[in-house]
């Protein structure tokens, strides 16, 4: 999840370049509410006449024969034909935004029975989905891509499965470490991805740790997909109208920006990825059945915005003091059709793992 707090709802657009400067395109001196001792760009670009839509992605302030005989003969009985493997799946679980919990992943893990106390897969034939965000913020985002992956190989041993989808942190990792200070365009003016990954909690000792294989697993993850009726997503947008008709579509059009390695189309696609809230207002629901009438499905579930920010509990991410609502499962809204699984790990909150289908 990405900072924006008081923006909007997103509005899908026809172009991918439709974007205002970032906030921190304007800052000389360090940036309110960011991480400690970061700064923002040293030579920044004014931009003016650009329309204020209320949304800033890079601002600290938010947080699935029959056959007859004809002759008679004796008949032998013939032996029972061996048993097809079968495709009967297990429960189905989703994650939220992690962002670099491990310890605190391991725990809601453990206590969801899907691993042991050595931290090895222990559910069978269960599936397990990531929603998105493993980085930035927290200790050890290495570490957490690291236990998705080996826990995906363990899973699938098994007999079952663990996968994990895009967030929008994930894309400002791959940018930060191919692009570093490349000036962007963002259709406003120019940023670039380090200022941005350094605004929004990046770990300098996640990006000392990052290897080859962390990079290729991240850019080959899907954006969009659908079990059991649930259309899983990251971010609460219909910005995934804007790269196709069918989840295939959405998944190979982002797999195809990220392979050209275009900082300028990077960065789009990461900014629409950081929009929010589409769901949350009395324009939710509709903006719900759109993305379920084009992808399938009959519920959203989600990670992204912070359910305290979604409740309406507006803060700052570094709260720690324990003052805000108390986040104990997940939270559905619009009209039922959209579940959102960000309890806000990064503020005090819950890291929520949790068994699907629920209850309105």
């Amino acid at each position: 999840m990405t900072q924006g707090a008081g923006q909007g709802p997103d509005v899908r657009t026809a172009t991918l370049r439709d974007f205002r400067v970032p906030a921190y395109v304007h800052e000389t001196g360090p940036v309110q509410g960011g991480p400690a001792g970061v700064a923002g760009p040293s030579a920044p670009v004014e931009v003016t006449g650009v329309p204020d839509d209320g949304y800033t992605p890079t601002q600290r302030d938010l947080p699935v024969i029959n056959r007859g005989d004809t002759v008679q003969v004796e008949v032998q009985p013939m032996p029972e034909p061996p048993q097809a493997p079968t495709d009967e799946h297990g429960p189905l679980f989703v994650v939220g935004d992690v962002h670099g919990y491990l310890d605190e992943l391991l725990a809601a893990l453990h206590e969801q029975n899907l691993i042991d106390g050595d931290g090895d897969w222990s559910a069978g034939n269960a599936r397990l989905w990531f929603l998105g965000d493993f980085t930035d913020r927290g200790p050890d985002g290495i570490g957490v891509i690291d236990l998705v992956m080996r826990l995906s190989a363990q899973a699938a041993a098994a007999g079952g499965y663990c996968k994990a989808l895009m967030g929008n942190h994930e894309l400002l990792l791959l940018g930060a470490k191919r692009f570093g200070d490349t000036p962007v365009n963002s259709g406003a003016g120019t940023a670039t991805f380090q200022a941005a990954w350094l605004l929004n909690g990046g770990q300098k000792t996640d990006m000392e740790r990052l290897e080859d294989h962390h990079l290729q697993w991240m850019a080959r993850l899907d954006a969009i997909e659908s079990e059991d009726g649930h259309l899983l997503m990251h971010s609460d947008t219909t910005a995934y109208l804007d790269y196709g008709d069918s989840i295939e579509a959405v998944n190979d059009t982002v797999r195809e920006t990220l392979t050209r390695n275009d900082a300028d189309e990077c960065w789009d696609l990461f900014r629409k990825f950081t929009k929010r809230f589409a769901f949350r207002d009395e324009s939710g629901p509709g903006a719900v059945r759109e993305l379920l009438d084009m992808y399938g499905g009959h519920r959203i579930v989600h990670g992204h915005s912070p359910i305290p920010y979604l409740l309406g509990d507006v803060g700052s991410e570094d709260d720690s003091d324990g003052g805000g609502p108390v986040i104990e499962g997940p939270h559905i809204y619009a009209g039922g059709l959209a579940i959102a699984m960000d309890g806000g790990v990064t503020m005090a909150g819950k890291l929520l793992v949790c068994q699907l289908p629920l209850d309105n």
